[in-house]
């Protein structure tokens, strides 16, 4: 199964890393978020992925270009007179990878238009390349498969992080307590799973699929949720990179499930 990777933004809320790279390739523990993604999803068997590109796409190649000589002992021979490259062991993981150009300016719905001849008549999954998570990708197709709508997303709750007010009509404040769980409200955190029949609602390269895809697909009655309860968190900020950065460095990033 084909896994799509949004990664083609311009990232114009952490500029202090995107100006200089697509925020999908800013590093967190010395590796690009995009990577961690698909460590996610070859956790759990799922190694074929197509990444959306688009703001400076050319990095992105050249990065998988260069990724197996990375990865990989080698050994360098000039001793004949020309160059000889012997691979002595490599820690490559056995991903497919396809980097589609799919416009600078393209919206998030027109990119994933873009790549339907690559996804064919398949069931696919599709998320973001800014943000990671611990949920189990299994358990999640299994659940879209139970249901058999068009489209299933990931669930979470966003924490209310400010106390709550109760304001009356003349800016009087009626009551005042701190936050409890039952403030927080589920958003969308990505980790989809979609049906072919999910290019019907998608239009031109100004297709936003957040907006009125989604909404079409939920009053046709053809989008569920997958409540997720465990770890997500995505990093549109440097406040974010931080926090991520931190759980790398203690050893304690939930998503990271895999052994290297």
């Amino acid at each position: 199964m084909k896994v799509v990777l949004l990664a083609g933004g311009l990232g114009s809320r952490l500029t202090e890393e995107s100006q200089y790279r697509p925020k999908p390739m800013v590093e967190l523990g010395g590796m690009p978020i995009l990577w961690h993604i698909m460590k996610e999803y070859s956790y759990y068997g799922f190694d074929d992925f197509i990444i959306c590109a688009g703001y400076k796409q050319h990095m992105i190649k050249e990065w998988f270009a260069n990724y197996f000589l990375r990865r990989s002992d080698v050994r360098f021979d000039f001793r004949s007179g020309r160059e000889e490259v012997e691979v002595l062991s490599q820690n490559c993981e056995k991903w497919r990878v396809a980097v589609i150009d799919t416009g600078l300016n393209t919206m998030t719905g027109g990119r994933i238009r873009r790549i339907r001849d690559y996804i064919g008549h398949e069931t696919f999954m599709m998320t973001y390349g800014d943000g990671v998570c611990d949920v189990d990708i299994r358990e999640l197709l299994a659940f879209h498969r139970s249901h058999g709508k068009i489209a299933t997303l990931t669930a979470v709750l966003q924490e209310q992080q400010k106390g709550v007010l109760d304001i009356a009509e003349n800016n009087s404040v009626r009551s005042f307590r701190e936050k409890k769980d039952v403030d927080s409200s589920p958003i969308n955190a990505g980790y989809m799973v979609l049906e072919p029949r999910i290019f019907d609602y998608l239009t031109g390269d100004d297709c936003v699929f957040e907006q009125e895809p989604l909404q079409r697909l939920a009053e046709d009655g053809q989008l569920k949720s997958y409540k997720h309860k465990g770890f997500w968190q995505c990093m549109d900020n440097i406040r974010e990179k931080e926090i991520l950065e931190k759980m790398i460095a203690g050893g304690k990033a939930p998503w990271m499930k895999w052994d290297d």
